[in-house]
């Protein structure tokens, strides 16, 4: 999960000619376009209802035969048309606690995923309701899930990294996300813990990497600037990063057809999304997605911090020999390797410490790196020249008395060139919330 791990999103490409459903609920034919919508549905406290609109939800996925992580940062999704079955709609969860949160607020207070073309056979995929949780590390929420003698123990929602960023009066919240996750991690009681809750409460603007109206849109630009209309793929790769790769998807001749049309860049996100659904974690679970089914209730602003064409740019503009390094680093490892390392993130994200994210994050770009000076031209172009962005833009959209929570890909936080460092730098008291 090297370059999907949460620096960007990345939006499935769509096929040339295939139409856009009429209604939020239609579905397109084989091939075509599939919209999963989240409807009304009763909120907690009886008779109060919450609707999700499809735009603001921005969860659509469009129908090309791959599901390739964050544009992400990742790694965001609905089934394929004809390919995959359709993944369940998006849950709607109850929002009734970010208003009893508000109440406590003054004492409490950084790579994309998409639809997959034929899904690995294995591990399988429990139901949701039978799924059991991550291991934690000692002491992390969720890590005891056992019975006391008062009755079951209430499930805990992940902690999460989140942060609390003050420079006089202005206040930044910073929620670091997956792009994809498990059912566990997202309480329906509660998904959010309360400090997390209050933050949102209190947060007139939600400022996702991406606006909800350009994630709307960018399967076109992926499917124009990531996909080839012939098959490219061998011809930009040296031949024997080309047979190690066919030999990965030797198992699914139709995923492997469809690759030769990738340029190599949106090949090695594919590569990855592969690996995050083997560990069994799933997109309609992924941060943004749930965080906005509790934000929208409070009818709030959802802004992006980066514009579609300025993400586009951080993968479009890698050379090919970036590119090249990109793909390479995917195929290091075993796919059991990188289904362990997917899971790994999954634990220390649920842990919620920035930093050890980040360190781990360095130890395994080492590991990986094929040739580490265009390994670390790579992080600085899709890392961290964006978080320079996020943060100008973050400022900029904050206010004095008037908060903004920021939710982007865990990656993007921590270490020396992280977000939370760079708000320091701007004179930001950044603590741990």
């Amino acid at each position: 999960m090297k370059w999907m791990a949460v620096r960007c999103r990345v939006t499935v490409p769509r096929r040339s000619g295939t139409r856009k459903p009429e209604a939020p609920a239609a579905r397109c034919p084989a091939r075509g376009l599939e919209l999963a919508v989240v409807s009304t549905q009763a909120v907690a406290r009886g008779a109060e209802l919450a609707l999700v609109s499809t735009q603001a939800v921005a969860r659509v996925l469009a129908g090309w035969r791959a599901r390739v992580r964050w544009l992400a940062c990742a790694v965001l999704a609905a089934g394929l048309c004809g390919l995959t079955p359709s993944l369940p709609s998006l849950p709607l969860l109850p929002v009734a606690w970010a208003g009893d949160a508000a109440a406590d607020i003054h004492a409490q207070v950084g790579r994309p995923t998409l639809p997959l073309p034929h899904p690995p056979a294995s591990p399988a995929q429990p139901a949701p309701k039978t799924r059991s949780a991550p291991p934690a590390a000692p002491g992390a929420p969720g890590a005891s899930r056992a019975t006391t003698t008062g009755g079951p123990v209430r499930p805990e929602p992940a902690r999460m990294p989140f942060y609390v960023a003050t420079r006089g009066t202005t206040t930044i919240y910073v929620l670091g996300t997956l792009h994809v996750g498990d059912p566990v991690d997202y309480p329906a009681a509660q998904p959010f813990r309360p400090p997390i809750l209050a933050a949102l409460a209190a947060s007139p603007t939600l400022a996702l990497e991406l606006s909800p109206d350009d994630l709307l849109v960018s399967q076109d630009d992926v499917s124009k600037y990531g996909v080839c209309n012939y098959p490219c793929l061998p011809r930009l790769l040296p031949d024997p990063l080309w047979r190690k790769l066919s030999m990965r998807l030797r198992g699914n001749p139709a995923a492997l057809d469809e690759i030769r049309k990738m340029r190599p860049w949106l090949a090695s996100l594919l590569v990855e999304t592969y690996d995050s659904l083997s560990a069994g974690l799933q997109t309609e679970y992924g941060t943004e997605a749930q965080l906005q089914n509790v934000y929208l209730r409070q009818r709030g602003k959802i802004v992006g911090l980066e514009t579609l064409a300025e993400q586009m740019r951080a993968f479009t503009g890698l050379t090919l020999a970036q590119q090249r390094e990109m793909l390479a680093q995917d195929l290091v490892q075993t796919p059991a390797e990188n289904v362990a390392d997917v899971q790994t993130l999954h634990r220390l994200w649920r842990v919620g410490d920035a930093d050890a994210i980040s360190a781990w994050e360095v130890a395994k770009s080492e590991k990986l790196a094929r040739d580490k000076q265009i390994s670390a031209s790579i992080d600085n172009k899709i890392l961290y020249d964006r978080n320079r962005r996020f943060v100008a833009r973050m400022i900029a959209i904050a206010a004095p008395n008037k908060p903004v929570f920021v939710a982007i890909g865990a990656l993007h936080l921590g270490g020396p060139n992280g977000v939370l460092q760079l708000l320091r730098q701007r004179g930001f008291v950044v603590d741990p919330s």
